[in-house]
């Protein structure tokens, strides 16, 4: 019932008949927090993978900031109180639409030479990359699904102790990456710092404008 309700979103959307759009995100939280002071600083932390792709990782950063400010937390790189680590990844995958049994050049889909087939695509800190299609009697599939995952770890300072942990996951047939993640961390850090127990689903609208 998700896909078939942000699939039929994006019709609407896409067909300027709709005014939002409502990002859908699982999302899951730890915490050893209780409360932070007010106007709480933080300082991005960037692994050394990360470091090794700084434009793609301080557009990622430029991403979680504004759900980082919504929850209270003020970036201050010379008088941090907290490290925030973050990283997205994105991949492309067979939509859950295609016919499974599609078959073409005497072989059927979703194998080659025992592979799995698919596409691979991902940002996480090292910037964007790409796999491909397995074996070439296959076509990727006009209409792929993407599926996302955003996280966001927070440690204290100067203990460097992990005090908040999150991730928030979506799907669906959009390929917008730069309009879905910013709310996707935004997703993930609703509740902070003291978030529901267990994995929970958070709706956030984009608001879209008529064609």
């Amino acid at each position: 019932m998700k896909h078939l309700l942000t699939a039929f979103a994006l019709t609407l959307g896409l067909s300027g008949c709709a005014t939002r759009w409502v990002v859908d995100s699982e999302v899951r939280s730890f915490s050893s927090l209780q409360a932070v002071p007010a106007g709480a600083t933080y300082r991005f932390e960037r692994l050394p993978s990360q470091q090794a792709s700084e434009a793609q990782q301080q557009q990622l950063e430029e991403m979680a900031g504004p759900a980082l400010e919504r929850a209270g937390l003020r970036r201050d790189d010379a008088n941090a109180q907290y490290t925030a680590q973050i990283g997205a990844r994105v991949t492309a995958e067979l939509s859950p639409w295609a016919d499974p049994w599609y078959y073409q050049g005497g072989l059927w889909p979703g194998y080659y030479r025992n592979r799995p087939w698919g596409y691979g695509a991902g940002w996480y800190g090292r910037g964007w990359y790409g796999g491909g299609w397995y074996g070439p009697a296959f076509t990727p599939p006009a209409n792929p699904w993407y599926a996302r995952e955003v996280s966001v770890v927070l440690r204290e300072l100067p203990s460097n102790r992990v005090v908040y942990e999150t991730r928030a996951r979506n799907d669906g047939p959009y390929n917008r990456s730069a309009a879905v993640l910013p709310v996707m961390f935004q997703a993930a850090l609703q509740g902070f710092p003291t978030p529901p127990a267990g994995e929970r689903r958070v709706d956030i609208e984009i608001p879209t404008s008529r064609n």
